[in-house]
């Protein structure tokens, strides 16, 4: 099996694709259980969140992984592959390990080194055990992954540059508002991860009077009730609005929840000197209806927003020692994967060396019926240790340059030589020329790779 990364992010996908893309937590499994029907998907694992939409798979051939899982998100976003392609970055192999590392340690996040991808991940990977789609090697990969990701955070200094989203988009809601939040009324639109966050940072900026709604009224109760804010019931989401001037929307709600209607209607009610309300929209799909951001006296900063503000942010000394972090742990995982992939190997081969034995022992015992069971059984102890230190030498090496980069040539070597049958559950083992890296490090590929849904594979 190989590693295989698809995905789309807020690098290569406007909000309105990423909407598509997006699956709730309460289809989470299903798309496991569909990802993991297809041909050449062995293994999967499916991080959704408010800015990447990522498949990392266990394929055993590099085409048919990639338009088996193309097809499924496809078929999430309601489209055809081909018109999803061009929003798609494929890393496969090695370059799909750099990529997942690279995810885990921040360093593909919109603001750099954001520790909220961590937790992100490790949901993901939960949700993949709980669907018993993830085997040994999405196991191993991401429990690295997230060890890689501790690392980083713990050995550098990325977390000064690694703000949340949450508050870089407060960050730039201040600038809005003459600087500062301090003593500002503020309300959040949902009580999940991305909503007990935004209340967090909205009581550390100093804002307030705080206001927290939800759907489910009691979990709003209970995290108002954890920062001193009060809860208010959705249906009075009206009045609520009209009396704040900064709003935080994180639902899972999968139709917007602030609508042009409802957005008007407080605007009505609302101060005409008060300044702008200021919507952060950090949900995917959008909280916040596109027509908003057309009202007079309203101001909306979304994924998209952000993505061109935070392009120009820079935290290149602690990105690099993040880096050099992630391509050690790169190759020490790549090694560890080169010599799993020769364990089969040499397991066939000991597996023969015992057929041998058993078969040689079977024959001496047809020909010297006159040998006592102990005499049998110290000429078999003598001829398996004959055996295993021959083995012993041989297949440690084997092992150690296994590891190394083009160690697969070792464990084929010993295949041909011992005429081991060994099942290859890889036929692909160098990347495809289809794929190409860009200038950002994404690999991407033609359309015409991709097959149509439903289509011949």
């Amino acid at each position: 099996m190989k590693l295989l990364v698809v995905g789309a992010s807020y690098r290569t996908a406007p909000v309105a694709t990423l909407e598509q893309l997006a699956v709730p937590p309460a289809d989470l499994t299903r798309t496991l259980d569909r990802l993991i029907a297809q041909p050449y998907v062995a293994e999967a694992v499916l991080v959704s969140t408010c800015n990447r939409v990522e498949v990392y798979a266990a394929v055993s051939g590099f085409h048919g992984g990639l338009g088996d899982i193309c097809a499924v998100l496809a078929d999430q976003a309601g489209c055809q592959p081909a018109a999803l392609a061009p929003h798609l970055y494929v890393h496969y192999d090695a370059a799909a390990v750099d990529h997942v590392f690279r995810v885990a340690a921040g360093l593909d996040s919109m603001v750099v080194g954001e520790a909220q991808i961590l937790g992100q991940l490790r949901d993901a990977y939960h949700s993949a055990g709980g669907a018993d789609s993830a085997g040994r090697l999405l196991h191993e990969l991401m429990q690295q992954a997230l060890r890689v990701g501790k690392r980083a955070h713990a050995e550098t200094n990325i977390d000064r540059a690694g703000q949340s989203v949450v508050t870089a988009a407060l960050d730039l809601a201040a600038e809005l508002l003459d600087g500062d939040l301090a003593g500002r009324p503020a309300m959040v639109v949902g009580a999940g991860a991305m909503g007990s966050l935004g209340v967090a940072t909205l009581s550390r900026l100093g804002a307030g009077p705080l206001t927290v709604t939800n759907r489910g009224a009691a979990r709003a109760v209970r995290l108002a009730e954890s920062y001193g804010a009060s809860a208010v019931p959705m249906a009075e989401l009206i009045t609520a609005l009209a009396a704040v001037d900064v709003v935080v929307a994180a639902t899972a709600a999968t139709e917007p929840v602030l609508t042009r209607d409802v957005v008007t209607r407080a605007l009505a009610r609302r101060d005409a000197d008060r300044g702008p309300l200021v919507l952060l929209d950090l949900a995917v799909p959008r909280d916040v209806e596109p027509g908003v951001a057309e009202l007079p006296g309203v101001e909306v900063i979304d994924i998209d927003r952000m993505a061109a503000v935070l392009a120009d942010g820079s935290a290149a000394a602690d990105a690099a020692e993040v880096a050099r972090i992630v391509t050690g742990e790169v190759e020490a995982f790549l090694s560890w994967l080169r010599g799993a992939d020769v364990a089969p190997t040499v397991a066939a081969l000991r597996g023969r060396a015992e057929d041998v034995v058993s078969a040689e022992l079977r024959r001496l015992g047809q020909r010297r019926p006159d040998l006592s069971d102990d005499q049998r059984a110290e000429v078999a102890r003598t001829v398996h240790r004959v055996v295993q230190r021959l083995l012993h030498q041989p297949t440690v090496r084997v092992r150690q340059l296994a590891a190394e980069p083009g160690g697969d040539q070792y464990a084929a070597l010993l295949r041909e030589l011992f005429d081991l049958d060994v099942p290859q559950t890889s036929p692909v083992d160098t990347v495809p020329d289809v794929v190409a890296t860009d200038s950002d490090g994404r690999s991407s590929f033609d359309a015409a790779d991709v097959p149509p849904t439903g289509g011949a594979r």
